[in-house]
């Protein structure tokens, strides 16, 4: 697990948050195709996107009408979020299909007792502006907080061959109210949307379809995601606790069909989830407890594609879990969790999970390992967009198994802390789109493999100065790709974006007697990558090059009220791709002011 917790997001200068998953944590590899804004997801050990759930405030924020029903990580500004969890490793024991490499909780701010009141405000390089205010209080029993945001800019190209600038704005709400009737009912609720603007370029597939790369690019992107949930917590004696929620997403995108059009022609998606959640917590002792709950989740997504009217489709799901947890003897721990899932498509699955960890006397040193079982559900658009006759019932759920083992060490008279673990994961029956006869999505016999090492490391030596380093080896091979008959066969069995070797080293330091003066600088080294080719050149399998950035950040405190800081981001003006043919932010500037009061 790697907690960012809310001191470190008051520390935080990065505008979004895949910016900071990226620098701060192993096995968080981030991707963007251009600018602020853009397409971006994080791939958590080496796996694509749509094998990671992600959660706001305990709702699930996939999107039902992607392709694979996987997360984008385009639209979310930290100034306000107080905590984010990366829970790495096989997941679905407890949060089910697609939790294969991982989860990720995000956390919202929310309300402190009395009358709390931020403002925050950056410029930057290409007009960049971001705004948040907040307003919270209350009372020890009832608590509010309500967050306003607003982004802009006018960016820079998406893609590399033109350098037309690319605008993105973004405004934002995030409320929550929290009522504790008694010590034994509380009801806590939280809503967040996001409403934003893309210019954007896309992909020329051929002149055929009257795009050229020297074209105007005009595509525009309209987009609305929202995430609510209300619960209430009942604790009717002291070892039970009792949670009952009622959760919702919506994410609807409008695209631009053709060059120039400026929506008058539009390219329509919207997905919906409602969940309904019971999560029971049953503490026998110190030493023993379990979590149990029951799920009912209904996705439905609407898609006009071919402009002959909107499709709507639908599935649920319905699931049991539990997740045993206990101390075995004073140094050893372990837990033991197994879901059961019912599909209303794709039918039944179930997955497991055990974990065993030992603490030594000294409390410095302990050892770790998990394994466990976990697996996909088709998305709706697998399901159904991929085949032109409609639902044929060929889809089946992918599986996966996976274990890892580590170590975890603290040297104290010197002030450094380790933390490395080796991973292991392989999953089959993998969804693709592409058959020989054309886009049909279906289950491929080949097997998917990554496995690597992780080393996360902080030592502080002195009051001055510490240093974050964290380094990830990923070895991955893509069997749905090279075992499948259907295929014409790759010249590298990579994953795509996948590098083998990252390295993140942030150093921080202080000068004596200017303590309110903060220097950070950002190094990030990231080996050479496959990636697929794009219509703009070739379709063939190309490579990303290696590339060194680094980012030097600098604050100052003044009068223990303002918080002023500055950014200079990819200092030596590195160019660089996370995404074949997609631009990278080179050097830029960015001053911002903080003010809690």
């Amino acid at each position: 697990v790697t907690i960012l917790d809310e001191k470190f997001f008051q520390n935080s200068t990065e505008l979004f948050l895949g910016d900071i998953l990226s620098n701060n944590s192993t096995s968080t590899n981030f991707f963007q195709s251009g600018g602020h804004g853009t397409a971006s997801a994080i791939q958590l050990r080496g796996l694509p996107k749509r094998y990671s759930t992600v959660y706001i405030d305990g709702v699930k924020m996939s999107d039902p009408s992607s392709v694979s029903n996987d997360y984008d990580f385009n639209h979310i500004l930290t100034s306000q979020i107080s905590r984010v969890e990366i829970l790495k490793g096989n997941q679905s024991s407890i949060y089910g299909s697609g939790a294969i490499g991982g989860t990720i909780h995000i956390t919202t701010k929310k309300g402190k007792p009395g009358f709390n009141k931020d403002l925050n405000y950056s410029l930057g390089s290409n007009q960049t502006h971001n705004l948040s205010t907040s307003l919270s209080g209350g009372k020890e029993n009832s608590l509010y907080y309500i967050g306003l945001q607003r982004f802009q800019t006018d960016g820079i190209s998406q893609m590399t061959h033109n350098d037309e600038k690319d605008r993105y704005r973004n405004n934002g709400l995030i409320a929550s109210y929290n009522h504790q009737f008694s010590n034994a009912l509380e009801v806590k609720t939280n809503y967040r949307i996001a409403d934003t603007y893309l210019q954007y370029d896309a992909v020329c597939i051929s002149s055929a379809f009257g795009c050229s790369p020297t074209r105007d690019h005009s595509e525009e992107q309209d987009t609305i995601e929202s995430s609510a949930n209300i619960s209430l917590i009942h604790k009717p004696v002291k070892k039970l606790t009792n949670k009952f929620t009622v959760a919702n997403t919506y994410v609807k995108r409008i695209y631009a069909a053709a060059p120039n059009s400026k929506n008058t022609i539009q390219d329509n998606y919207y997905g919906e989830r409602y969940t309904f959640l019971y999560q029971g917590n049953y503490n026998f002792n110190l030493d023993n407890s379990i979590i149990f709950g029951v799920e009912r989740e209904d996705d439905s997504i609407g898609y006009n594609k071919d402009l002959t009217g909107t499709k709507h489709r639908d599935a649920y799901v319905t699931s049991k879990y539990f997740d045993y947890q206990k101390r075995i003897t004073n140094n050893l721990y372990g837990t033991f969790g197994s879901r059961f899932d019912d599909h209303s498509l794709a039918g039944n699955e179930d997955s497991h999970r055990a974990t065993l960890a030992y603490v030594f006397d000294d409390k410095s040193t302990k050892l770790k390992g998990s394994y466990g079982t976990g697996f996909r559900y088709p998305s709706l658009y697998e399901f159904y967009f991929y085949t032109s006759s409609g639902y044929d019932g060929n889809e089946s759920a992918e599986n996966s198994k996976s274990f890892d083992v580590g170590l975890e060490k603290s040297f104290r008279n010197i002030g450094l802390d380790i933390d490395i673990s080796y991973f292991n994961i392989k999953y089959h029956d993998v969804l693709e789109g592409w058959q020989a006869s054309g886009w049909d999505a279906g289950n491929h016999p080949g097997t998917v493999k990554t496995q690597g090492l992780e080393l996360i490391s902080y030592w502080k030596f002195n009051d001055l100065l510490n240093f974050d380093l964290n380094y990830t080896y990923t070895s991955t091979y893509d069997g749905a790709e090279q075992d499948d008959p259907n295929q014409n066969g790759y010249p590298n069995a990579q994953l795509v974006r996948v590098p083998r070797n990252i390295i993140n080293l942030s150093s921080n330091f202080k000068i004596p007697n200017y303590k309110n003066f903060d220097f950070t600088i950002q190094t990030k080294w990231s080996d050479m990558a496959r990636d697929y080719g794009n219509g703009n050149r070739t379709f063939d399998d190309e490579r990303l090059d290696d590339y060194l950035i680094n980012d030097l950040i600098v604050k100052y405190n003044l009068w223990n009220k303002y918080d002023i800081n500055l950014s200079v981001i990819n200092i030596l003006d590195e160019k660089y791709e996370t995404a074949r043919d997609y631009s990278q932010m080179g050097r830029s500037f960015d001053i911002g002011l903080k003010r809690s009061f």
